[in-house]
């Protein structure tokens, strides 16, 4: 009988990660932003494969309408999404299947949005293959995939550190160890060869470096990103030649950022690659020009190319909130390539503008009418909101319409994710019905969240309840890298942060409608 984990590992749990590149309103806006026209429905149809513990497909079913569908192999991760899921009354289409056995189902629709992250780079060709005849079905015309991988060329050098360690751990397991000590008896093991000056090590010193910073990542990150039996680094090109076989096409980077080639490449870069008309071997070359080492890439199936003027006026009505103080927000950013310093003539309105109605989100249309914008180049006025939103400063936000309709089920989702921070650090997004994603609010703030449901304002009784959390869990507050150990100094520290909390993080969550 063939191993139900394909080789995928499952000694231990997958982390509960939230990736907003996941979510349809960023997903859309990508594709806008390079001019690709698509056809995502309203409310959508979206699936999710390899979902990990669910986190990003609960939060974007509960802050989008539409209907979510997801699929993982482990039935620890399913139970636990449907959790997540059943506590603002979802759940119904998350399946505990393998790709193969849900590309069999003969109940699915077609689907708006298919997504997969990182599983691209860790499951086997017959894998791989599967998904792409689910698209070619079962993804609809117009409709987005949305795959990230580990790509060439950056991610080379890691292929033979990772390969030593697997082959460590494959070879010296014995059945009464768990993964946890072969990965650090793995570690040692690859740090023993480097000591004995292999030559490979000393010509690579970058690959040791490498290998110092997987020793400070989480046991559960590191053994399903290294020690799964599929590890396979692959170039665009030939996921473009794979997708292809789907009726699919490359339109965007999920990463907005990446878009803006100011940040990522001198100017010189920027005209060398100017002259490579062939887009697929154009973006190829970025890849060797920036190191890329994970792609988070969009595809379209049969898209189309949208004129300027569908283009603007699409874009028009976008519209964008901000997500942080505007005293939070830096004036330049440092990228790839040069600094990027906002003139002030365009950031200094366009922040005010932003932040105005206590960060009520506005279309693009409103923002370039202001006086103080109006006589500013639209396309310029764009430009900085992506590197805004690089920043984690401006997220894109949903109509009004589906801001209402989202807002309970978020509500409900949040106050569930809030009353598990008494136990557990694991989770440190909450869902916005606004952005229609994730926002990161760690867990010292959830708790705060907590406490205020029943002091409503009192941030004193806030920090005493957290203390004497912390304290029944044996937990310490750390400041500056020092365990603060009196009683004293842990409640003054803490009321110092839930002041903080208040003034600052505390509206933009309100704003956002996440509480």
């Amino acid at each position: 009988m063939k191993n139900w984990t394909l080789g995928y590992t499952t000694d231990i749990d997958y982390s509960h990660g939230y990736f907003q590149e996941l979510s349809p309103t960023i997903l859309s806006l990508a594709a806008l932003n390079k001019g690709s026209a698509t056809n995502i429905g309203r409310p959508l149809r979206y699936l999710e494969l390899g979902f990990g513990q669910g986190l990003s497909l609960v939060i974007h079913a509960a802050a989008c309408e539409g209907e979510f569908w997801g699929i993982d192999f482990a039935p620890g991760q399913a139970a636990n999404a449907k959790e997540l899921a059943e506590s603002f009354g979802a759940g119904k289409h998350i399946y505990d299947q393998s790709f193969e056995e849900f590309a069999a189902r003969e109940d699915l629709p077609e689907f708006d949005i298919i997504t997969l992250h990182g599983i691209w780079s860790w499951v086997s060709d017959e894998s791989r293959a599967t998904i792409i005849d689910l698209a070619r079905r079962k993804l609809a015309v117009g409709g987005l995939l949305y795959v990230s991988y580990n790509c060439l060329p950056g991610a080379a050098p890691v292929a033979p550190l990772r390969h030593l360690l697997n082959l460590h751990a494959e070879m010296t397991k014995p059945a009464d160890k768990n993964l946890t000590e072969s990965i650090d008896q793995s570690v040692e093991f690859v740090e023993s060869v480097i000591g004995c000056n292999a030559h490979y090590f000393l010509l690579n010193q970058h690959v040791v470096s490498k290998l110092g910073a997987i020793k400070k990542l989480p046991k559960n990150y590191v053994a399903h990103e290294y020690f799964n039996e599929h590890w396979d680094l692959m170039a665009f090109s030939d996921v473009c030649k794979k997708m292809a076989a789907a009726k699919l096409t490359f339109a965007a980077s999920a990463t907005l950022i990446d878009h803006i080639d100011a940040y990522n490449l001198s100017p010189e870069k920027q005209e060398f690659l100017a002259g490579i008309h062939h887009p697929i071997l154009r973006e190829s070359v970025r890849d060797y020009i920036t190191n890329a080492q994970f792609r988070r890439d969009i595809f379209v199936k049969d898209g189309r190319e949208m004129n300027p003027m569908q283009r603007n006026e699409a874009y028009l009505n976008q519209r964008f909130v901000l997500v942080s103080q505007p005293t939070d927000i830096p004036s330049s950013v440092e990228g790839l390539g040069d600094e990027i310093i906002f003139s002030q003539d365009i950031y200094d309105p366009l922040i005010i503008a932003l932040a105005d109605r206590g960060h009520e989100p506005k279309t693009l249309r409103e923002l370039a009418s202001r006086d103080a914008l109006k006589d500013q180049p639209l396309a310029l006025i764009i430009e900085v909101l992506l590197v805004l939103h690089g920043g984690n400063y401006v997220r894109p936000a949903q109509c009004a319409d589906m801001v209402d309709a989202a807002d309970l089920r978020c509500k409900l989702l949040n106050a569930h994710l809030i009353n598990k921070a008494r136990f557990s650090d694991n989770i440190s997004h909450l869902a916005s019905p606004v952005v229609g994603g994730g926002v990161r609010v760690e867990r010292m703030d959830q708790l705060f969240l907590f406490a205020r449901q029943k002091n409503e304002s009192d941030t004193k009784l806030w920090a005493q309840f957290v203390w004497q959390s912390l304290r029944a869990a044996g937990r310490k507050v750390v400041k500056d890298n020092v365990v603060l150990e009196s009683d004293e100094e842990n409640f003054e520290e803490l009321l110092s942060q839930a002041n903080k909390f208040a003034q600052d993080r505390l509206p933009i969550l309100q704003a956002l409608k996440v509480i």
